[in-house]
């Protein structure tokens, strides 16, 4: 991470002394590019040694836990809707009688 900020600090003094051309600034950033890519995908794979993957049984669990929680709603707004609705046909019936 500290590489990254000394790298990010030698671009800002990097872009600041090229301000004689306007083509030239440009062309400095271009040719960075690659330098720049390489630094990220550095950092990326560093990071991603920092992430701690859940294991199967913790994706096993939460999954069904999600599944049970999906199926429960999906009924519970079944019945609902079903109640409402003939809740509705039975008042539009005695309305309009």
């Amino acid at each position: 991470m500290a590489d990254a900020i000394r790298r990010n600090r030698e671009e800002e003094v990097h872009n600041r002394e090229v301000s004689g051309f306007s083509l030239i600034s440009p062309a400095g950033k271009l040719g960075a590019y690659p330098r720049r890519v390489h630094s990220f995908l550095h950092d990326v794979r560093v990071e991603m040694k920092k992430v701690n993957w859940p294991s199967r049984a913790d994706v096993w669990s939460t999954t069904i836990v999600v599944i049970v929680t999906v199926a429960f709603f999906a009924c519970y707004f079944l019945l609902t809707d079903t109640l409402l609705t003939s809740a509705r046909q039975w008042l539009f019936h005695y309305v309009g009688n």
